[in-house]
């Protein structure tokens, strides 16, 4: 495990300031991590955002099911080793809950920056993945980004999607020109109908369409697939 998070700025840093408009929108946070030291140190940072609010912690994989269930969050933090096991069991957890929980987001926060997990957290539904010397202020962002529905990756997270979707994609796997077509309208966050519209084409063939260059771009949701076609320079 890493060190604690590195705090910048003043408490409230990167949030609504303090004393601000009254209605703010609580983002609800489940942590899962087998230290409990490291959840302490989260929740503590968390906190002082007026908008994130911590409502369970988990450390192990059956407290993780429990915590989320009772707590509903948002957004579900959480480690990839959960055990002494040789195996980041986190992305069975990510698996299960992203299919038992389909509006949940959960944000990856782990020491293991290794491309093959970045890309294997995605595919299991993952919508961000930082590393923990992560800085408060980024964290906080990615937070508020996956509770929004959005895609959050660090630097070096980034980097490996990158690398692992542009490393030698044989031409069967290539996007065709329909499916850069109705990648470019998803990037303009249109539905599937509209974009049937924009394209003459029925909404069933648009889903086809998402659905195979999702798979080639190995994502699961269409906000990562707008994120990895403009880092590989599609968009």
């Amino acid at each position: 495990m890493n060190g604690p998070l590195r705090t910048t700025g003043a408490p409230g840093a990167g949030g609504i300031p303090r004393g601000g408009h009254p209605a703010v929108r609580e983002i609800r946070i489940v942590l899962v991590d087998d230290h409990s030291i490291m959840r302490q140190g989260l929740r503590a940072v968390l906190e002082r955002e007026e908008d994130l609010r911590v409502v369970g912690e988990a450390g192990s994989v059956p407290e993780a099911f429990a915590a989320v269930a009772a707590g509903r969050p948002q957004v579900v933090l959480l480690d990839l080793k959960l055990s002494s096991g040789p195996q980041p069991d986190g992305l069975e957890v990510c698996r299960r809950l992203c299919a038992e929980h389909p509006g949940i987001g959960v944000l990856v926060l782990t020491t293991f920056a290794e491309d093959r997990l970045v890309v294997e957290s995605v595919q299991a539904g993952a919508r961000g993945y930082v590393v923990k010397d992560v800085d408060t202020t980024e964290l906080v962002r990615a937070i508020r980004a996956v509770s929004r529905g959005e895609s959050a990756f660090d630097a070096r997270s980034a980097s490996a999607m990158v690398r692992s979707l542009s490393g030698g994609m044989p031409d069967r796997e290539r996007l065709t020109d329909r499916e850069l077509d109705v990648l470019r309208l998803l990037a303009r966050g249109l539905s599937n109908r509209a974009i049937g519209a924009e394209l003459f084409i029925s909404e069933t063939t648009v889903k086809f369409h998402v659905g195979n260059l999702m798979r080639k771009l190995m994502v699961s949701r269409r906000a990562e697939a707008v994120y990895a076609a403009t880092k590989l320079g599609l968009l």
